[in-house]
């Protein structure tokens, strides 16, 4: 596996993400089943930055890492909002095409408790190829993530390429697909699966990915295969399998445990506060220990970009719990 310290000091982006940029229309208070030709009545409603890309480029950039982001947007006004959010979170949103005539995804979600729908309308997220990515701009960073694999279907066929080029100029390589909306689980993934440093999968979707019954089982089939694996298993915390000079190593990391609010976006903060710390040098198990932090951050407002965006929160969550619940994350660097 490549270390994410090997590339030049020199390179300008520590991160670039291809990926989705959508919104989250999240309404609250309906009930779980929903009979047709009625009107119902929600308890509240959130319009906030979504989208899984989106949401890691944003809090990790918030964080202080230096975070290129490759996306496209329809000629709306969602897009309109997508890219403002985005620009002030401070991250560089020059690869962020405009596409005339084309309309901004947005997901509509309905929580209800612990679960919830996610409804989802593409529109140009399914757009974007290989062919519409600057290849220099994505070597000016020194790690490439990829979230949401199958919602971005116009990308698909020429990402093993894509991530061999990379790979050839010195990128380490990470991937969380999210769900797959046709449940096949099946297409290009199993290619790309040998091509990445890291894969940043939930419980759930890590026994989709393997095709096996058990977490330890997805793990046990895919050790051979990719060298740092890290689970979110929600209330649990996190795992984290790496391999080590003694053989290949699992151990579960503990969750941050907060009241949430909303868990909408948590997977994602995950991830952001993961490769944030990971790609300052830190251990997996440290990154992951920062991960379960930023993680219970985002679930403190509506959304996954909410609590991020609260400065004054979110300065207080982390000398609070880095300092108390994770002191020995107390010196993680946080811009």
């Amino acid at each position: 596996m490549n270390s994410p310290d090997s590339a030049p000091l020199a390179k300008a982006l520590d991160i670039v993400i291809v990926g989705e940029t959508n919104l989250d229309l999240i309404l609250y208070g309906l009930p779980r089943e929903m009979p047709v030709e009625r009107e119902l009545i929600g308890s509240g409603l959130s319009l906030t930055l979504g989208g899984s890309s989106s949401i890691l480029a944003h809090n990790l950039s918030l964080l202080g890492t230096r975070v290129g982001f490759t996306s496209q947007v329809g000629a709306d006004e969602m897009g309109n909002i997508a890219r403002v959010r985005l620009t002030e979170a401070g991250l560089d949103t020059t690869h962020i095409a405009r596409k005339d005539g084309a309309t901004t995804g947005v997901t509509i979600l309905l929580p209800h408790g612990s679960e919830r729908h996610i409804l989802t309308y593409p529109g140009v997220m399914a757009e974007m190829t290989v062919a519409d990515l600057d290849l220099p701009y994505l070597t000016s960073a020194r790690h490439f993530h990829l979230s949401s694999l199958f919602l971005q279907t116009g990308l698909q066929p020429g990402l093993p390429e894509l991530l061999d080029q990379l790979r050839r100029a010195g990128l380490t390589l990470s991937l969380d697909t999210n769900d797959d909306p046709s449940g096949n689980w099946g297409g290009i993934l199993n290619t790309l699966l040998d091509k990445i440093d890291l894969l940043l999968p939930n419980e759930a979707e890590i026994k989709k990915i393997a095709g096996k019954a058990t977490l330890d089982e997805a793990l046990d089939a895919l050790a051979p295969r990719i060298p740092l694996i890290v689970v979110k298993c929600g209330g649990r915390g996190a795992l984290v399998q790496q391999e080590t000079a003694h053989g290949m190593q699992r151990d579960l990391v503990a969750p941050l445990l907060v009241n949430p609010i909303d868990t909408i976006g948590a997977g994602d903060s995950f991830n952001a506060g993961f490769l944030h710390a990971y790609l300052n040098g830190d251990t997996p198990l440290r990154a992951a220990a920062f991960g379960n932090v930023t993680g219970a951050l985002s679930t403190l407002r509506p959304g996954g970009t909410e609590a991020f965006r609260d400065a004054s929160l979110r300065a207080t969550f982390f000398q609070q719990f880095l300092a108390l619940s994770h002191p020995s994350l107390a010196q993680t660097r946080i811009d």
